[in-house]
């Protein structure tokens, strides 16, 4: 079982895979010292689909522990969820309706579950996609993995409020059936009338042969962690993406092949490409305004400012 030690100041934990290489050991100091925050950030790695019993040790630690302030979570939102559920004093709406925490915060003695990523995911979309782009288009959505990222995603992109910029269909694929059928009964319970498809894609040849008959402008995600977590791409180099797509790959470091394979027809196909980049701010400042009990800006000049301190802690401006 993991062991983890007290902390000795107030900490902020990041529970992932490898989350030592992540921006945010760097990022997080330096916003702490903008935002007034006093406390460290600190990793804890699990392999994916750990084991129930390393879940909840990390649960009861956050919990019990006086300094341990909350964490994000990521990679293991579902599997962290399914395993701790009944340690939680306090579910959010929207970590009960989709089954996962991103989110792990204290508030006079309670720990409180939620999933930020329907935020934070919607405006990470929001911030690129054109205006009205599937009312104009008619375009899909295809998003290959059906974790905790793809259910955030496909959930803002159904709601009614949306009116007619909504995909003509949402495609979902995944290597094991198990999570395209809890993705299944998630979309079934919004009931947004968006038409949702299901594929199992154990290898990239079932993915490309999805994005080979997508619709013009369709959006293409890599939600797999593939190229990050593990080494890899859902597609094949043999895959064709769709005239005038928009292609998003969820994350911003790693070998981020599919990002290379989707430069690679960039030209030809007319694709716009996005990475995790700003999914990672919004995802992280989502979480540590929850946590710290704070308000951060999602747009507007003191945003600019947070996006700007990220990008010259990492070398990315």
């Amino acid at each position: 079982m993991i062991e983890l030690k007290p902390a000795t100041r107030p900490t902020f934990y990041f529970i992932g895979v490898t989350t030592g290489k992540s921006s945010i050991m760097k990022v997080f100091p330096k916003w702490a010292r903008h935002l007034g925050i006093d406390a460290d950030i600190a990793g804890i790695d699990l392999v994916p689909h750990d084991s129930v019993e390393n879940y909840r040790a990390v649960v009861d630690f956050i919990k019990n522990d006086p300094l341990s302030l909350g964490a994000l979570v990521t990679t293991h939102k579902l599997d962290l969820y399914a395993a701790a559920r009944d340690m939680f004093d306090e579910i959010g709406p929207h970590a009960r309706l989709m089954s996962e925490t991103s989110c792990l915060s204290k508030r006079d003695g309670k720990l409180i579950c939620d999933a930020k990523d329907p935020i934070s995911s919607g405006l990470a979309l929001d911030g690129f996609l054109p205006p009205d782009h599937f009312a104009r288009t008619g375009a899909a959505v295809f998003s290959m993995g059906a974790g905790g990222s793809t259910i955030a995603l496909t959930w803002h992109l159904m709601q009614r409020a949306r009116g007619e910029n909504r995909p003509s269909r949402i495609i979902v694929s995944n290597r094991s059936a198990a999570r395209l059928d809890h993705i299944r009964e998630i979309h079934e319970e919004i009931d947004t009338g968006v038409v949702c498809e299901y594929h199992l894609a154990p290898e990239p040849a079932a993915n490309d042969a999805i994005l080979a008959a997508l619709p013009a402008g369709s959006l293409v995600i890599n939600a797999t962690g593939l190229g990050k977590d593990a080494p890899g791409s859902p597609l094949s180099d043999a895959a064709q993406f769709p005239q005038n797509g928009i292609v998003w790959e969820l994350n911003y470091r790693g070998d981020l092949i599919f990002l290379d394979q989707a430069n690679a027809e960039r030209d030809g196909k007319k694709l716009q490409i996005e990475d995790g980049w700003t999914y990672f701010i919004h995802g992280w400042t989502q979480v540590i305004a929850e946590v710290f009990d704070i308000e951060i800006p999602v747009s507007g000049p003191s945003f600019e400012e947070i996006s700007r301190i990220a990008a010259e802690a990492t070398g990315r401006s």
